[in-house]
């Protein structure tokens, strides 16, 4: 794919999306530590210095797909809930059910949960104050979003809404790296079945800790 100068606002927009979209259909054949500035470029049918002036950096680029990926599964999640929550279960198999259909949403997300697992250590570096400024801003958006969501099943979380929300992302983010490991360990997994029980599977890892997490903040009955 190659371009022309872009001139107008319009086309630059264009070129931005195009980045951006190249970016994620690298994230969907490789993890996030993979992905180049080199070779996105190339993918992109631009030269180096024509991809920086639209991102300032690789991480600026996996920013703002994370923010991406991040609203359009909340967007979905709000129906999985809603279909998968019985409000009239008492609080107890409310939060289990929750816990289930966060755990299943996410697991089918591997892309975004690998981009939250480098978030914190990654993609937060190598940006600008503008750039990660204006990232957080947009978190908190998406976070006030989901936290909305989860205390519409489960009001009796109150406040505690906000800080399950934040774990959920987190916690998903950590376990993803345990449940895709790299060759090199496969093939000690694969030589050794007994290191094996160190590979946790995501969806039923996350369940297990979003429901002790719940349990545990819920009130008491």
């Amino acid at each position: 794919m190659t371009f022309q100068r872009a001139r107008t606002e319009e086309q630059r927009e264009i070129r931005r999306r195009a980045i951006l979209d190249t970016a994620a259909a690298m994230l969907d054949e490789m993890p996030v530590a993979a992905v180049t500035l080199n070779e996105l470029s190339r993918r992109a049918g631009l030269a180096k210095p024509n991809v920086l002036r639209y991102f300032e950096s690789r991480e600026a680029v996996l920013l703002e797909l994370l923010d991406r990926f991040l609203r359009e599964w909340l967007t979905e999640l709000a129906d999985e809930l809603a279909a998968g929550v019985d409000d009239n279960q008492p609080m107890a198999g409310r939060a289990a059910a929750v816990a289930r259909v966060l755990s299943r949403s996410l697991a089918s997300r591997t892309v975004l949960c690998d981009l939250f697992g480098a978030q914190g250590s990654v993609l937060e570096h190598n940006v600008s104050v503008e750039v990660v400024t204006r990232y957080k801003r947009a978190s908190l958006n998406r976070l006030t979003t989901m936290t909305e969501l989860i205390r519409k099943r489960l009001p009796e979380l109150g406040d505690n809404a906000i800080l399950f929300s934040l774990q959920t992302m987190v916690m998903a983010g950590a376990l993803s790296a345990y449940s895709t490991p790299p060759p090199s360990l496969q093939a000690a997994y694969a030589a050794e079945p007994d290191l094996a029980r160190f590979r946790l599977e995501l969806g039923e890892s996350l369940e297990l800790a979003l429901t002790a997490t719940l349990l545990g903040v819920l009130p008491r009955a």
